[in-house]
């Protein structure tokens, strides 16, 4: 194994991790300020991955597909709040798990009745297309570290938006106590839509950005879902910062896994064999990972409410 090699696969961690970010920050935003436990996130990543698609074949821009992601996911989203979820706060959680995980099946089946079972395929614009030369001698993709750039920048607008905005300082209010705010005449109503777009266009944007390195199909969005839940467990529920540190951490432990313990394996065992348990437990973890974090911080490693 080279030095290149193992530089490569880093980045590769890097890269799964700010994507998984994308997701989760939308995510532990609408479970941290409106208390949601939303199984539809996944689809509203599928939307963005198939607006991006669609338009990006349709026009020949993969600029213009990607700020249609982003437009598609939040008025989504902005409609799924008002016709569904609003219903559904002062509801126990089985209830949203319930509503939620039907409006699964409804956004899939939908997808499949517009596009077809078929999988669309998004291709690299040009400007990002090919490898660039990094440090030490190193080819990399350029879009791929594109996306760990553009990843660092939408965490860095999120703090902003969180830590300095009149918006962000009633998002902290309604995580911290939503009836005050509404007693002191914030529209409570209207932050919840809000915030839900604002997690729905996180989820379509990073469907758009992953859709031009695999196929955009129907269902993509649910074992990303998976992860996500995971890193806002790592990381600490409603905690923007908890979820970019739980998505590095579960995005290069996922990939390093994946590369190494095969290798591990291959020298006690033969190729087929070192293989096999070598994925399997690389699969497992990312769980592993999350039960060592639970058992020293039961809340995750940056919890919002301490």
């Amino acid at each position: 194994m080279t030095s290149a090699l193992f530089i490569e696969q880093l980045l590769n961690g890097l890269q799964f991790g700010v994507m998984l970010f994308l997701m989760a920050a939308g995510l532990t935003l609408v479970f941290g300020v409106m208390g949601l436990i939303n199984l539809a996130h996944g689809a509203l990543y599928m939307v963005g991955a198939f607006a991006c698609a669609t338009v990006a074949n349709f026009t020949g821009s993969f600029w213009l597909g990607l700020a249609a992601s982003i437009v598609a996911a939040a008025t989504a989203g902005a409609i799924v709040e008002l016709v569904v979820i609003r219903r559904l706060y002062k509801r126990d959680h089985l209830d949203q798990v319930l509503a939620t995980f039907a409006l699964i099946l409804i956004f899939s089946e939908g997808t499949r009745w517009v596009f077809g079972s078929f999988p669309l395929y998004l291709n690299v614009p040009d400007l990002l297309s090919g490898p660039v030369m990094l440090p030490g001698g190193i080819q990399y993709s350029l879009y791929r570290l594109a996306i760990i750039v553009i990843g660092g920048l939408v965490a860095l607008g999120l703090y902003f938006l969180i830590a300095k905005t009149r918006l962000g300082i009633r998002i902290r209010a309604g995580e911290s106590d939503r009836e005050m705010i509404a007693a002191l005449g914030v529209d409570i109503r209207l932050l919840y839509t809000i915030v839900f777009a604002l997690g729905a266009a996180l989820a379509g944007f990073a469907g758009a950005l992953v859709g031009a390195i695999q196929s955009v199909q129907v269902g993509m969005g649910e074992p990303v879902l998976i992860l996500a839940f995971v890193v806002i467990v790592i990381g600490g529920i409603g905690s923007i910062k908890g979820a970019l540190v739980g998505a590095i951490l579960v995005g290069i432990v996922d990939t390093m896994g994946r590369f190494l313990l095969p290798m591990f394996f291959q020298l006690f065992m033969e190729n087929a064999q070192a293989n096999s348990v070598g994925s399997a437990l690389a699969s497992m973890s990312i769980y592993i990972l999350m039960a060592l974090v639970l058992i020293f911080k039961p809340k995750g490693l940056f919890p919002a409410h301490g």
